[in-house]
């Protein structure tokens, strides 16, 4: 059974920046595409970002140019770098590995940015 754990979030102040990680149980290498997505207080879940494993990365537009979204095989582990905080990308962050045409994912890792 495949494992996602997500670390990294935290309260932080409007403006600083967050690596948030996503430690896989098996090879990242496996996914054929890995992703980010977030839930807000009372809201949807949404996409945030993906990378497939050839290193194509695709955002949503609400994120472009403040997060990064990257992979490290060799540390089965995924990233997420969000710089330039704001209050509305408060939120639980939960990454996804996608393989055989199945996602699995994690529980979670909430994010609070305080203005």
């Amino acid at each position: 059974q495949v494992r996602l754990v997500e670390s990294g979030g935290g309260l932080v102040q409007a403006g600083e920046s967050l690596r948030l990680s996503c430690a896989a149980s098996i090879s990242t290498a496996s996914f054929n595409t890995m992703a980010w997505h977030r839930q807000a207080p009372g809201k949807d879940r949404v996409y945030v970002a993906a990378i497939t494993t050839d290193e194509l990365t695709n955002y949503d537009d609400s994120v472009k140019g403040r997060f990064t979204i990257s992979r490290d095989n060799a540390k089965n582990t995924m990233y997420l770098q969000i710089d330039s905080l704001k209050p509305e990308d408060s939120a639980v962050y939960y990454c996804g590995g996608l393989q055989n045409d199945r996602w699995a994912w994690g529980q979670g890792t909430q994010v609070i940015v305080s203005s």
